[in-house]
């Protein structure tokens, strides 16, 4: 029996240690970054990259989320606000090709092939943010994802050495916000984490100079 009471103090403390973390990191990456998210076009400022976060798909289809970031990071561009976008993604699978739906999507709204880049290997938004640094020598951008989303992407971007903005994507109700929204807490601490220990990404590959000929194939 007091073993067990022993255990379960132990696991309540535990709990409470976590929860601290979960609640300094998110309150500490929130205020250094929400005044660096746009939800106006006319607010953002002109810089020379969106970077544009994967976000699923469905089939050859761009998930609901994906679509309004892909909107988004193209009105940036069309208004001038951006000369180029990068897109960023998972390709990891041959069965799961979300940067060919993304590339695909920009290309038939009107997006000049010339300014897009690609980024295999984003398979999460630290891998995004770090090879967008030392893969693309992206040196400041503007970030597109959901609202939820874009206190831990420029946390990151800034910490990796990309000075960072953001420009809300969020356009209407989304299935599953709530979840993702509250998820993303335990996702905020994790980016902390990875900045303290200089996380490396599983792939890095040959640099594709933003400032030089895009890496878009037309395949």
């Amino acid at each position: 029996m007091k073993k067990i009471k022993k255990f379960l103090l132990s696991f309540i403390i535990l709990c409470l240690i976590a929860l601290f973390v979960v609640l300094v990191t998110n309150s500490n990456v929130t205020a250094e970054t929400e005044n660096l998210i746009f939800t106006e076009l006319k607010d953002v400022p002109k810089t020379k990259v969106a970077i544009i976060f994967g976000a699923g798909i469905n089939g050859d289809q761009p998930s609901r989320y994906l679509k309004d970031r892909l909107d988004a990071g193209i009105s940036l561009y069309k208004n001038n606000k951006v000369d180029k976008i990068l897109l960023s993604g998972d390709n990891g699978r041959d069965e799961y090709d979300e940067l060919t739906v993304m590339k695909l999507y920009c290309q038939k709204n009107g997006v000049d092939t010339t300014k897009i880049y690609i980024d295999y290997a984003g398979f999460d938004s630290y891998s995004t943010m770090y090879r967008a640094k030392h893969v693309f020598y992206v040196d400041t951008a503007i970030l597109v994802s959901q609202k939820y989303h874009l206190n831990r992407c420029i946390y990151l971007g800034d910490k990796l050495g990309i000075k960072s903005f953001g420009y809300s994507a969020d356009r209407g109700v989304y299935p599953g916000y709530k979840y993702y929204a509250s998820r993303e807490k335990l996702s905020v601490s994790k980016a902390v984490l990875d900045v303290i220990r200089n996380r490396r990404p599983k792939y890095l590959g040959e640099p594709v100079d933003i400032n030089r000929e895009s890496n878009y194939t037309k395949e």
